[in-house]
């Protein structure tokens, strides 16, 4: 039963990360589209939007990126065993 919520875990995790990549671009091309239907700006404007959206994507893996290396890291720490737990 404890693999089943391990699994489910980083499902959802996956699941949860996929959205917050895909979020940032997909709002940016809504509003690039929104831009040239309301006020008629050429579709131009979509590669500044897409780079955009990618930028935004970006600074999402990269702050997951620090965050696991963080969680990494407290492991890694706390994975000692302290003086008096020798056997």
């Amino acid at each position: 039963m404890k693999e089943w919520s391990q699994i489910l875990k980083q499902l959802t995790w996956l699941s949860q990360m996929g959205l917050s990549l895909a979020a940032p671009l997909l709002l940016c091309l809504i509003f690039c589209s929104w831009l040239s239907s309301r006020f008629g700006i050429g579709g131009w404007i979509y590669i500044p939007g897409f780079f955009f959206g990618l930028g935004g994507s970006g600074m999402t893996a990269y702050k997951v990126y620090l965050a696991v290396m963080k969680q990494e890291k407290k492991n890694k720490r706390s994975a000692g065993a302290a003086f008096n737990e020798h056997k």
